[in-house]
């Protein structure tokens, strides 16, 4: 939080004519006369703003107090009189958190939960403590719990080690934190799955990828209105769940460390199956208030009051064998049994429909979780088995099918994906986006953008997440801007080469922001900027870098950028990108007059004889981008750039490479390197993941050289998501983990 020194107070007109008033009369008019008049009235108005300035700091002096309402320069001074160790100034929120927080650290120090909300307080990141100890191997004895049994058998792993290996849950969390197996005491230091699990040893595994979401979405559909893919582009890509840790406020004794549908991660199949189910004598009463219930079936459901269920399977089992079986396993009983006696504690209750759910009809009605079953719907066929439910999901693989008959359109799906941070188009707040006022707005719905829809002066903008195409192939610009409502991000499809042009016009404008664009399956539409334009922009965009197929096996082509005209300044914000080239044509085709900014950018190209980045003119100024292939260019000034390909600058006695990472020379040619990482061959587990549409595409990982994780000029790591600052939010995590643990306990952070 800073001061406001644009404030609409007026204190600045205030002060202004107080100090004129002050000033006699005889140099006001003298003023007024002189050769250049007004440089007095302009004197008093540069003190007026000082003294705005001034005032408005007075003001804030109450405020300054409160580590709730203080500006960023008082928080240090408030930390001092705690004696706290401040974390880095990078880390403004942190620190902030860390200040108001830490006598309740002191004073709950080295507990569970003061450890594991430090995860969130420091770096922002979802993560839950393990206490290793708890999960070593050990004879059982006899103060121990006697284990709980369901339907004549054990449920999973019982304390002490002892598995259950007929159970295949066990296996697909192993290594993780929700896991239910216990281990052998290992003494060795940790170090990737080495030392993990000792009586000392405290792991603190973390999950870093945010996820977004994504409401009233058009799936994908594979044309048989049956099987949709949750991603627009018809892409595999894994569903998220959301952030959904209660807030404990009322003390401690409601407090419990993170369940697995509480954090960001990927969801399984099995987790999202996970339904169990208690009836009480209240939902018996229910049942018969409010759906006909009779005496008889309602006697015999009281029968198994304050049984515990593990799967509806159990249930389903237990009441077929009831006399009034028929009427308790029909629609109309049956359902709302389901939707009453759901225990609020498992995984389908949480992740329906908070964390993806989907909508049929016109209006759109969400379908009911009860009617929705968990699946692994593998190739070709998307097989299941016979069920009685309407729709299976595969959140794995972000797939759904209808089981008992086709869809009734339109189907739209609500889910949460997971990305490493805010660049590219995506659900995230966009706050130029959010104050700006639309001179037209698409309506919503999704389906074609023609010629009627785009105007060559003026912002058109699209409300919603719909899928839609542009069918106006060529438009003609004089100041004209396509931008997406704040948090939402449709998808756009070419049908046609995509030309903007400035027509007669020189100084055009353009500014593209918010925008998914893609190419239908098996098409390779580009996009042209033609003509004399003043400025294009590009901001928070996403052109399909393309590289994968869609679930029909149609390829998946990237979207080119090609300019054909001259601009004079060419920007490039937050965006991921496929190929950007200037005409191959001799100027004043394909030139860049002054220069390309380009930052927090991914561009890629996946065809190793296409640049991924190709400017014949200009000046090229490049901040925190990662450039996935090959980069050509003028003239360049890079600073935190990671270019994984062959660079090569013609002018490369002009400008610098600092604080950045490309192949070596003379495989490269670059200007002088200062401070940067030369590599001989870019390996592919440097990142996450190449693919664009994967959750950690483009994220540097924990196997990259020190260098790239640390090696920009804030310490923090190069490319596109260095804004991010994951090593200082780490570093910090680790240092205020060693001082409110308990003496003598190793930490061990491991990514998720």
């Amino acid at each position: 939080m800073t001061i406001n020194r644009e404030a609409n107070d007026f204190f600045i007109r205030y002060y202004s004519e107080k100090i004129w008033d002050m000033i006699p009369t005889i140099y006001r008019h003298e003023d007024g006369l002189a050769e250049n008049p007004g440089v007095l009235r302009s004197l008093v108005e540069i003190i007026a703003t000082q003294a705005a300035i001034l005032r408005r700091s007075q003001d804030r002096l109450w405020d300054d107090q409160f580590i709730e309402l203080c500006d960023d320069w008082a928080v240090p001074y408030i930390g001092d009189l705690l004696g706290t160790r401040l974390l880095t100034a990078q880390l403004s929120r942190a620190r902030r958190i860390d200040v108001a927080k830490t006598i309740y650290y002191r004073r709950n120090n080295g507990t569970p939960r003061v450890l594991e909300e430090l995860i969130s307080d420091v770096s922002g990141w979802d993560g839950k403590l393990v206490e290793a100890f708890q999960r070593l191997v050990r004879a059982r004895h006899g103060l121990d719990a006697h284990p709980a049994r369901l339907a004549g058998r054990f449920t999973g792993t019982l304390p002490g080690g002892w598995a259950d290996l007929r159970s295949t849950v066990g296996s697909e969390l192993t290594g993780g934190p929700f896991e239910e197996y216990y281990h052998l005491p290992d003494m060795r230091k940790p170090r990737g799955l080495d030392g993990r699990y000792g009586i000392s040893k405290l792991n603190f595994h973390l999950y870093t990828l945010p996820s977004y979401v994504v409401n009233e979405s058009d799936p994908f559909p594979l044309g048989d209105g049956i099987r949709f893919m949750f991603d627009p582009s018809g892409r595999n890509i894994p569903l998220f769940s959301r952030t959904n840790r209660p807030v404990s406020i009322s003390g401690w004794e409601d407090w419990h460390s993170a369940l697995e549908w509480e954090v960001a991660k990927p969801i399984r199949c099995r987790l999202l199956a996970h339904a169990e189910y208690m009836i009480l004598d209240e939902h018996i009463v229910d049942l018969e208030t409010n759906h006909g219930l009779t005496t008889l079936a309602a006697a015999e459901l009281r029968t198994i009051i304050g049984h515990t269920f593990k799967s509806e399977t159990g249930l389903f089992t237990m009441i077929t064998n009831f006399s009034n079986a028929a009427e308790l396993t029909s629609t109309a009983i049956y359902l709302p049994l389901l939707t009453l006696t759901i225990i609020s504690g498992c995984g389908k209750n949480k992740l329906l429909p908070g964390s993806l759910s989907a909508s049929e009809g016109s209006p759109l009605k969400e379908i009911e979780k009860e009617v929705i079953t968990a699946a692994f719907l593998p190739d070709p066929a998307w097989s299941i088995n016979p069920s009685q439910k309407l729709l299976a999901i595969d959140a794995e693989q972000g797939r759904l099918k209808y089981l008992n008959g086709a869809s009734v359109p339109p189907v739209c799906v609500t889910y949460h994906y997971g990305f490493s941070g805010e660049v590219g188009a995506g659900t995230y707040t966009r706050s130029k986006v959010e104050t700006s006022q639309p001179t037209l707005v698409i309506l919503p719905g999704g389906g074609p953008i023609g010629a009627g829809e785009m105007i060559s002066t003026g912002v058109v903008q699209i409300e919603d997440n719909r899928s839609y195409s542009i069918t106006a192939d060529h438009l003609t610009i004089a100041d004209f801007t396509l931008q997406v409502a704040n948090q939402r991000r449709p998808y756009i499809q070419l049908q046609a080469d995509w030309v903007l042009s400035s027509g007669a016009g020189t100084n055009a404008r353009l500014i593209l922001d918010g925008l998914w664009i893609a190419s239908p399956g098996n098409s390779n539409f580009k996009i042209f900027i033609r003509g004399a334009f003043e400025c294009v922009v590009i901001r928070n965009c996403t052109f399909d870098p393309g590289g994968d197929n869609n679930v029909l096996g149609n390829t998946i082509f990237p979207v080119e950028l090609i300019i054909e005209g001259s601009i004079e300044t060419f920007c490039i914000e937050r965006s991921i990108l496929g190929p950007v080239s200037t005409s191959a044509a001799p100027d004043p085709v394909g030139l860049i007059e002054d220069k390309v900014i380009i930052k927090d950018t991914i561009i890629q190209s996946i065809d190793n004889t296409k640049a991924a980045l190709q400017i014949n003119s200009g000046f090229v100024e490049m901040e925190y981008v990662t450039v996935l292939g090959d980069l050509g260019v003028h003239r360049l000034y890079a600073s935190g750039v990671i270019i994984t390909g062959v660079a090569t600058v013609t002018d490369n006695q002009t400008g610098c490479f600092r604080f950045s990472a490309a192949p070596t020379p003379p495989v490269s040619r670059l200007p002088r390197p200062y401070e940067s990482f030369l590599f001989t061959i870019s390996q592919d587990h440097w990142f996450g993941s190449r693919r664009f549409g994967q959750p950690a595409y483009g994220q540097i990982t924990e196997t990259a050289p020190e260098p790239l994780r640390q090696g920009a000029e804030n310490t923090s790591e190069m490319g596109a998501f260095n804004h991010l600052l994951n090593p200082l939010k780490k570093q910090g995590l680790k240092t205020k983990i060693e001082e409110y643990m308990p003496f003598g306990l190793i930490p061990s952070f491991i990514n998720h």
